[in-house]
């Protein structure tokens, strides 16, 4: 993870850049959001359509609700207008009291589709946000590493969180009620006309600047609320490095520091969310303005009216009744246009995540169907004739043919690196820190691709080898051992739904550390708490290789897997890991090279080269790299001892 500079002027004030704080200054680098373009709304609307698509029927058949309850709700100010123009014939009462009763049945059936039409509407955006968010999440899985090297975590946490977050609530605030206002406003302007076409002009009159004002209003929302979910992403990235640092903080007297840098970023996602505050609440104060006003003029010209052509107090209450219904749709527009927004910048991000190409893409179809019926016999298996696949040596548990390799463009790590082991075969890589020992496990897993060479499992490339099944050939036990919750037996059955229990007792014993874990508090169900921060660091190590014989794969992945373990731990480790490791082909990174002693081969790395290979008495004999690494640790060694 990338980390922040702790030199007081890098980070203060007068460091920044001109028109940036300091922890924009310090974080822009990392945690800024590509900029989007304007995109269109309909080609975003129909990006989420396919997750929406397995619940239209709840969809529409709200959208059905929706629209007959418009139509009810625009009957009764017309209604109340003829009630009031009865006042003037004999039988007044009784049509008095029949459009009553005719206003009360409809209000009741209005009320009484309300509430499946909101449930309806809101299912379905939850059920249709619950499988974005879930293809978000699975998508990820699908991304090669170096994807998330590059990318903060804050930012992929926001896209699963707070977009998907912002598309649901368009579906909870009712936005898509829009297309139940347009269609009632239509009804208005319909029966406004009927009713009174003079009145009803002079109340349209209002609507070209409105309009006006609402579409100048809707970009600036759009860019308020695309801020909005930059500064979130910088927050929620700058909290994971904050929290996941916290030791460092707090070693270094960083605190005061630190919180002057979230202040900085604070106070920019608040600017961000005031600016769409503004401005909604200009545009929600400036319609009711406007409605206001039509409702003088209205008044006003039928008083004029009146003079020459007398206006029914029927009509009166009819038009200002409408003239509210009429900018109420408008004005819920306006506010139903915000959350819009919100939801379609979270979507807009959303689908620049997925637009990513940076795929740890599945073996080609044409590659797959020739592969299905070799799946069953394992990684690497003969062809129906018995032979192995072309260019292929059956005889090699794992090969790398002349590879380069790079994290970032122009920063060689590997170079022309020629690697092989046979079946069976115990190959150790020394060498200094960053050599490039690490990167050589991680090509053979395919956590990344080589720039250039080969690399071969069992004969096979496997860049045209399914994914899942290589990397069911291999079980790494790494340096630093990741714990997910759960307990000690689903950890080390990682990757089976079903926890075998014998095998979990099987790979303890292996190593002998089954007494050590059945004596803990619910044996081997006791709970692990997240990073399995309620266990040492031997402890976890121990679980990594009882995770690696549960497996009991081909190929076995040590990573500096003893570099955790006290000296007690790893005298009782040793044995069984060598034992483990018989019948099967282990490649062990080490910076401790009296754990490699009885490999059959170590292969010496100096800056990302190849220099030595052979078995530990001739690299001695040799006098070269490896020798000299070795009397450098056997001298530091002989030195604490004498301590």
């Amino acid at each position: 993870m990338t980390t922040l500079s702790v030199d007081p002027k890098a980070n203060g004030a007068k460091a920044a850049a001109p028109g940036k704080t300091r922890a924009e200054t310090a974080l822009a680098r990392f945690h800024e959001e590509d900029r989007l373009g304007e995109g269109l709304d309909a080609n975003i609307l129909a990006g989420l359509w396919p997750f929406m698509r397995p619940h239209a029927k709840w969809l529409v058949l709200s959208l059905v609700l929706l629209l007959l309850g418009s139509g009810l709700a625009v009957l009764q100010p017309w209604l109340m207008g003829r009630t009031f123009d009865a006042f003037e014939h004999p039988d007044a009462a009784r049509t008095l009291m029949q459009m009553g009763a005719l206003i009360l049945v409809l209000k009741l059936v209005e009320q009484s589709i309300a509430f499946p039409q909101v449930y309806l509407m809101q299912l379905a955006g939850a059920r249709a946000s619950g499988d974005l968010r879930a293809h978000v999440f699975r998508f990820l899985h699908t991304r090669k590493l170096g994807f998330f090297d590059r990318t903060p975590v804050g930012r992929l946490v926001t896209r699963v969180t707070n977009d998907v977050d912002a598309i649901n609530e368009m579906f909870a605030s009712g936005t898509l009620n829009a297309i139940g206002d347009l269609v009632r406003l239509v009804l208005i302007i319909v029966v406004m006309l009927r009713r009174d076409w003079q009145l009803a002009l002079i109340t349209f009159v209002a609507v070209p600047p409105v309009a006006l004002g609402v579409m100048w209003t809707r970009r600036r929302i759009r860019d308020a609320f695309r801020e909005i979910r930059v500064k979130t992403a910088r927050m929620n990235a700058y909290l994971n490095e904050q929290i996941s640092g916290m030791a460092v903080v707090q070693a270094y007297a960083r605190e005061e520091q630190s919180a002057l840098e979230f202040d900085d970023i604070n106070e920019a996602y608040r600017q961000a969310n005031n600016r769409s505050i503004v401005f909604d609440a200009a545009l929600d104060a400036a319609i009711e303005l406007v409605q206001s006003l039509c409702i003088a003029a209205v008044l006003w010209y039928a008083g004029v009216r009146s003079l020459s052509d007398r206006v029914s107090f029927g009509t009166l209450v009819t038009f200002v009744a409408y003239i509210e219904m009429f900018f109420i749709p408008i004005r819920d527009l306006s506010a139903r246009m915000t959350q819009l927004q919100s939801a379609l910048a979270g979507a807009e991000r959303i689908f620049q995540l997925l637009d990513n190409k940076d795929e740890d893409a599945p073996v080609p179809a044409a590659a797959a169907e020739g592969q299905a019926e070799k799946k069953d016999a394992g990684f690497g298996a003969k062809d129906a004739e018995g032979d192995p696949e072309p260019r292929a040596s059956t005889s090699l548990a794992f090969e790398l043919d002349h590879v380069d390799f790079e994290y970032k463009p122009g920063v060689p790590i590997l170079r022309d690196v020629s690697i092989h082991a046979g079946k069976g075969e115990k190959i150790a890589l020394v060498g200094a820190t960053g050599a490039g020992k690490t990167t050589v496990a991680s090509l053979l897993l395919r956590l990344y691709e080589a720039k250039q060479g080969s690399v071969r499992v069992f004969g096979r490339d496997v860049r045209n080898a399914p994914r899942d099944e290589l990397r069911k050939s291999f079980a790494v036990v790494p340096q630093e051992v990741f714990l997910f919750p759960g307990t000690i037996a689903s950890n080390i059955a990682a990757g089976d739904v079903e926890v075998d229990r014998a095998r979990v007792v099987r790979a303890l014993e292996r190593i002998g550390a089954l007494d050590l874990f059945e004596r803990r508090e619910g044996g081997l169900e006791a709970k692990v708490e997240e990073r399995g921060s309620n266990f040492s660091a031997g402890e976890r190590q121990l679980i990594a290789f009882a995770r690696a014989l549960y497996r009991d794969p081909p190929i076995l992945v040590l990573d500096e897997a003893t570099a955790n373990i006290d000296s007690d731990t790893e005298a009782r480790l040793q044995k069984a890991v060598w034992a483990a490791m018989q019948g099967r082909t282990a490649l062990i990174i080490a910076h401790r090279l009296s754990t490699i002693r009885a490999v059959d081969r170590i292969v010496v790395f100096h800056k990302g080269r190849v220099v030595e290979q052979g078995s530990h008495e001739t690299l001695l004999a040799q006098g070269g790299a490896y020798a000299r690494l070795y009397q450098l640790q056997f001298s530091r060694t002989e030195a604490h001892a004498a301590e």
